[in-house]
C-alpha cells in the first residue's frame, strides 16, 4: 500500500494540500483528483473519482476530505469494492483498518486540524487488517454489496 488516491471539495482543499506533502514525506505516491482551488465544488464528484480509482486499482487506497467527512463517506460506500470509513480520532482509524479493512479514509477538513489529520493519516496507512474473525465479517459486507450489484 504505497499509492494513495486523494481528493477534496472546497471544505477540505487546504487540508488536502497539506496532506499531499506529508504523504510524500512518508514515502507514498499520490494521485490528486481535485479540487484544484478553494472555489465551491460538489463533493460527490470528487469522492466518486477517488472511490473509482480505489475500486479499480488494487494498489491504491484513498483519502477524501470534505467539510465534515460524512457526505463523502456516503458517496464512497455506494461504489462497489469501496469500504469507506469516516474517522475522527485514532481509535476509529485503527478500528476501520484492523476490523473493517477500510480502503478509503474520509475526514472533515473543517472539523479536524492539520496536526491531528497527519496523525490519523499516518496511523491509517500503517495499520494492517487483522484478518481472522474480521475477515469473515468483511466478506459478509462484500456479499451484501454483491446482491445489489446483480439487480
Amino acid at each position: 500500500m504505497k499509492k494513495v488516491a486523494i481528493g477534496s471539495d472546497h471544505g477540505g482543499y487546504e487540508l488536502k494540500e497539506a496532506l499531499k506533502g506529508y504523504l510524500t514525506e512518508l514515502g507514498y505516491e499520490y494521485l490528486d483528483f481535485g479540487c484544484k482551488a478553494k472555489e465551491s465544488v460538489d463533493y460527490p464528484d470528487i469522492a466518486f473519482l477517488v472511490g473509482e480509482c480505489v475500486a479499480t486499482n488494487p494498489d491504491y487506497v484513498g483519502i477524501m476530505i470534505d467539510g465534515v467527512g460524512v457526505g463523502s463517506g456516503m458517496v464512497l460506500n455506494k461504489i462497489p469494492g469501496v469500504r469507506g470509513a469516516v474517522c475522527w480520532d485514532l481509535s476509529s482509524v485503527i478500528n476501520s483498518r484492523e476490523h473493517n479493512n477500510a480502503n478509503v479514509l474520509s475526514i472533515g477538513g473543517q472539523f479536524i486540524g492539520e496536526g491531528l489529520a497527519k496523525q490519523l493519516v499516518k496511523k491509517w496507512l500503517e495499520t494492517d487488517f487483522a484478518g481472522g474473525r474480521h475477515d469473515r465479517r468483511v466478506t459478509k459486507v462484500m456479499e451484501i454489496e454483491s446482491r445489489f450489484i446483480k439487480r
